[in-house]
């Protein structure tokens, strides 16, 4: 079953508006949900990120007053816990969120989970984009870090080794 709804963390927010590439959310999902507490981290800040994301017309922010206790039991940050409850409480949302921690939290609780990387490998699988090649680069010129071999395994996840 395609994944069509989503819960979105900050840092792959950020670095996808950075990166001019947060179009691709849009066209991959239906249905995009904000945490208030991700909306408030990006927007407090001085950067691009926070000037664009009022902006935004295909994002739904919603208010969260409760995490999961089976999510914060890990003791993650605001926005992943935010994310990862939203996401336990409704199985057709996936969490995108890159976070090591937050990663293995929502797989222990079987929640759907995709990185920054991964949308990149589903826009290219979906017809969105023709290569991934590009979009690591401006992802990593954007700040996000990726080492080699992570790079090397979503290019060969997308048919590109």
């Amino acid at each position: 079953m395609p994944i069509n709804r989503v819960v979105i963390n900050s840092s792959p927010l950020i670095v996808l508006l950075k990166s001019q590439q947060s179009q691709l959310i849009s066209q991959l999902f239906t249905e995009i949900l904000v945490p208030s507490g991700v909306f408030e981290e990006v927007t407090t800040k001085d950067d691009v990120a926070s000037t664009q994301l009022p902006t935004i017309d295909w994002i739904q922010t919603v208010e969260v007053n409760t995490i999961a206790p089976e999510v914060a039991t890990w003791d993650l940050g605001k926005g992943e816990s935010q994310v990862l409850s939203l996401a336990l409480g409704d199985p057709d949302f996936a969490a995108i969120v890159d976070d090591r921690a937050a990663r293995r939290c929502g797989q222990a609780l079987g929640i759907s989970i995709i990185g920054t990387g991964g949308l990149l490998i589903l826009a290219k699988r979906r017809g969105i984009i023709p290569s991934i090649s590009p979009g690591i680069q401006a992802l990593r010129d954007a700040g996000l870090w990726l080492s080699d071999s992570l790079v090397n395994l979503l290019k060969e996840q997308a048919g590109e080794s």
